[in-house]
């Protein structure tokens, strides 16, 4: 099974793959639905894809699902941690990646099913609009 990590930003991801105990590298991915369906499509139904939680990470990892054994999405915070290094660059974050799933010390986090994340979704919105109509509330003057 090759683990691939992926250090995503918000137009690319730069791209590592562990296997048998090497990492390579692969050409960075534009962070564009299209680019990520044919780099999704060129992975292996026994690869597993390792991201770190940032804003697009969700999105991406729903678009690689269905091609790979799974995704997994680490808290970046501990990822930070545990790759910490003097020379810090994208490509050396998804050798991490790569190599932490690779060999089981990846820290996973719960992803929430899309069901759930809407009814999250409409919650928050919700809790914002009874927010904001409080605020408009007219002060009462004594």
């Amino acid at each position: 099974m090759r683990s691939i990590g992926l250090d995503v930003h918000r137009d690319f991801c730069e791209v590592a793959i562990f296997e048998d105990g090497k990492v390579s590298r692969h050409p960075r991915v534009p962070a564009r639905r299209a680019a990520l369906m044919a780099f999704a499509s060129s992975l292996r139904t026994t690869d597993q894809v390792g991201l770190e939680a940032t804003g697009n990470a969700l999105a991406i990892a729903r678009i690689i699902e269905p091609h790979v054994a799974r995704v997994i999405v680490a808290n970046a915070a501990v990822t930070r941690t545990i790759g910490a290094t003097r020379a810090k660059t994208d490509q050396l974050d998804a050798r991490t990646l790569a190599q932490l799933l690779g060999t089981g010390f990846f820290p996973e986090v719960w992803l929430a099913e899309e069901p759930t994340r809407l009814v999250r979704r409409r919650m928050s919105r919700r809790a914002q609009l009874v927010r904001d109509r409080t605020s408009l509330k007219p002060q009462s003057t004594a």
